[in-house]
């Protein structure tokens, strides 16, 4: 006869030491004993006696029993074992579980770091370290949806005003998921359904001083600033090189010829991708030369304060700049492009295209064909002295030249 739910309800074990069963059909029964009540299955597998646990009364109702029985039954039918399906099964949910955000997206990061620069690869792990993991890298990564990345996460820094990183971090978290999708951790990326939900990233624009006279009070700052030596002699080479903050904090003594007075920066570290040449003014090689035995026993020209295996960091020239009073709405790091650019053309004259060269924009020929790195290498070495020497005179108070008329 077949079990009732008051029956199953109102039981109570007799005392017997094994427990008593009580049948429902199709090999199911009830166990009851001092310690509760349990569903089982009794079948055979490859001519095997076997017991199939379908779980605890009252979480497991007679229904549900039923169910997982029907289910086994199936499992039967087509030669599965039900219990071997079962274990693997919570084999399966464990690591699930186990798989976490952080978990899969620190694997990502190790089995992808080829793809990128030592620098983005420790940008990214900052990223996630500061802004994501505490939030949703605890999170079973199947589990997670659009909502706890956006609410959790990105949402947290867009709301500080970090509209950039915001978009970063959605970004990152994105390829993470599609990681993940391609080896069998989650169904898809769920940053897919968060377009349009974080504000637009704002036009990218770096202040920068460009008029001669506010040029020479900040490179008279910059000779007046007293901070750690690297970071001295990065904030003086910085005008005077104006090559992006990251060429320049990357900057290895392997890649500069003091001797030749060049500086040949590879084209893995260009934006353009392509090899770059920095003529060396008499002044860029005296600042060089101060700080080669600070660091010239290392990888890096300007190390980092904290490890000199690691280059200065992204963030340190900006400071300076702040130190000395320059907040981000007059000059940054970046600004110093701007400033040559400026200067050299509207007040200088100099050549258009030998500024774009030394700028390492792309510039081509009257075929449409880019100049190679070596493009006017003689009269650019001459445009960078000349311009030293003009910021020398700049910083000593001379009277400078105005803007040319237009």
């Amino acid at each position: 006869m077949a079990l009732t739910d008051t029956f199953v309800k109102n039981v109570k074990p007799k005392g017997s030491a094994v427990g008593e069963k009580y049948a429902d059909g199709g090999n199911m029964y009830l166990l009851v004993n001092a310690t509760g009540k349990y569903w089982r299955l009794n079948y055979r597998y490859l001519g095997k006696q076997k017991t199939l646990a379908l779980g605890v009364y009252p979480a497991v109702s007679l229904a549900d029993a039923r169910r997982r029985r029907d289910k086994a039954r199936e499992q039967l039918a087509k030669d599965i074992d039900p219990s071997t399906a079962k274990r693997e099964d919570k084999q399966a949910k464990a690591d699930l579980a186990a798989n976490t955000f952080e978990l899969v997206a620190r694997t990502w990061l190790k089995k992808t770091a080829a793809k990128r620069k030592d620098v983005t690869q420790d940008r990214i792990t900052t990223l996630l370290e500061h802004d994501v993991f505490p939030f949703i890298g605890s999170l079973p990564i199947h589990t997670i949806g659009p909502r706890d990345v956006l609410d959790k996460a990105v949402r947290k820094i867009e709301t500080r005003g970090s509209i950039d990183t915001a978009h970063r971090a959605k970004q990152i978290c994105g390829q993470i998921f599609r990681y993940a999708v391609a080896v069998g951790l989650a169904e898809r990326d769920v940053t897919a359904d968060l377009r349009g939900a974080l504000a637009e990233i704002p036009k990218a624009h770096f202040s920068a001083i460009t008029e001669p006279k506010q040029a020479g009070d900040l490179m008279r700052s910059i000779f007046d600033y007293t901070g750690h030596p690297c970071t001295v002699a990065a904030l003086k080479l910085s005008p005077l090189v104006f090559v992006r903050p990251g060429e320049l904090r990357t900057a290895e003594w392997a890649e500069i010829d003091l001797a030749a007075a060049e500086w040949r920066i590879p084209g893995s570290k260009m934006k353009m991708k392509v090899d770059h040449i920095v003529p060396l003014s008499t002044q860029a090689l005296e600042i060089l030369r101060s700080v080669h035995p600070i660091s010239g026993h290392g990888r890096y020209v300007f190390p980092s304060l904290r490890t000199g295996e690691r280059p200065m960091s992204d963030n340190t020239i900006n400071a300076a700049l702040r130190g000395l009073g320059y907040s981000k709405d007059v000059h940054t790091a970046h600004g110093f492009r701007a400033m040559a650019r400026t200067i050299l053309d509207e007040v200088l004259g100099e050549r258009v295209d030998f500024i774009e060269h030394q700028l390492a924009h792309t510039v081509k020929d009257p075929n449409g064909r880019a100049y190679n790195r070596t493009a006017h290498l003689p009269a650019r070495r001459e445009m960078m002295q000349r311009w030293a020497d003009y910021m020398d005179k700049l910083r000593a108070g001379a009277d400078v030249l105005q803007f040319k008329k237009a």
